[in-house]
């Protein structure tokens, strides 16, 4: 800034934006309600319970473990802790036990997230390390999936309403029922016009940038694309691909986490690319049916070596090779 014939230099950044880490996790909250809302309409009363089950967890484990453990300002009012209880139950299914979600958000809160520093310093996305650790510690209850249109006010388990997730089932939907979730699956992952609409509210409020989940959900249709004329399937067997497992949930609202993503729009491009490849190896020829999760969970750990190599470097700043032969000849 130029005042009276003096030049001021302030330090960076010097752009800099209205938006705080409660204003986006509000974001990405009221962008959740209408898978939230689905969830309730095809599963029943009892999909919100285990959603308000694991917030409500989430909250408390964090509150206490930064109270009582580390002793340290309390992070509850920035609303990542809620985050992560909405993302952890949508990861799950509605007739999942409710003590096994609270230890999923144990382990998300506290081993994941808190003790690697709590926000912005995890170096995996909490709620997938959170529907990992249940995935290993309780595999058939993971895989029971609460049959649609059960009853809004049921309450029960899942003993006589088991029915098959698409990627493992024979018997397939129809589209339009795939589209609209009427199908077992997790119970925030089945209703794919919910989670569009979701993601259009934060791409519109630019929270989300679209590489990621471009990327992402673009790999997997390619390669969905070779694999339906290796195997002679009909044009559906793309549109079957997109809409099963969780692939929407992970590209918009888990694979854009700032935390364990890359910053730039090339890192965020091979981040994307990286995790529908990976999930489209483990759907083709791995042995679990999904892989949208794991996915995801390798490319967090790789994302500091993506940046290493797509983070451009400061304007001005030497070459590596001019800067270590400098260093070498003093």
């Amino acid at each position: 800034m130029v005042n009276d014939k003096k030049l001021y230099v302030s330090a960076s950044p010097h752009a800099r934006s209205r938006k705080t880490t409660r204003s986006i996790m509000l974001d990405v909250i009221i962008a959740l309600i209408p898978a939230l809302i689905a969830s309730g309409v095809i599963f029943g009363l009892r999909a919100l319970v285990v959603t308000a089950v694991s917030v409500v967890s989430c909250v408390v484990f964090e509150w206490a473990f930064r109270k009582f453990i580390v002793k340290r300002s309390n992070t509850i009012g920035d609303l990542s802790a809620v985050i992560t209880g909405i993302l952890l139950a949508f990861n799950l299914p509605s007739g999942i036990p409710y003590w096994m979600v609270v230890l999923g958000d144990f382990f998300a809160i506290v081993i994941v997230k808190q003790l690697f520093g709590g926000i912005g310093q995890n170096f995996v996305n909490p709620a997938i390390g959170g529907r990992i650790f249940m995935l290993l510690s309780f595999s058939s209850k993971m895989s029971e999936w609460t049959a649609p249109r059960a009853g809004f006010m049921n309450l029960g388990g899942v003993d006589a309403l088991s029915g098959a997730t698409p990627l493992v089932s024979d018997d397939l939907p129809k589209l339009m029922d795939m589209f609209m979730g009427v199908r077992g699956g997790c119970l925030g992952e089945t209703c794919i016009l919910a989670l569009i609409l979701g993601c259009l509210y934060l791409l519109i409020n630019r929270v989300i940038s679209p590489a990621i989940p471009f990327s992402f959900i673009g790999t997997v249709a390619v390669i969905s694309a070779i694999a339906m004329l290796v195997k002679h399937e009909g044009a559906e067997y793309i549109a079957y691909q997109l809409m099963s497992g969780g692939l929407f949930l992970g590209a918009v609202f888990m694979a854009t986490d700032y935390t364990t993503s890359p910053i730039s729009t090339k890192g965020k491009i091979i981040f994307g690319i990286g995790c529908g490849l990976i999930t489209c190896l483990i759907r083709l020829f791995g042995s679990l049916p999904e892989g949208v999760s794991y996915s995801i969970i390798i490319m967090n750990i790789l994302t500091p070596l993506i940046e290493r190599v797509t983070t451009p470097k400061p304007f001005g700043t030497p070459k590596k090779e001019k800067a270590e032969k400098k260093e070498a000849q003093a």
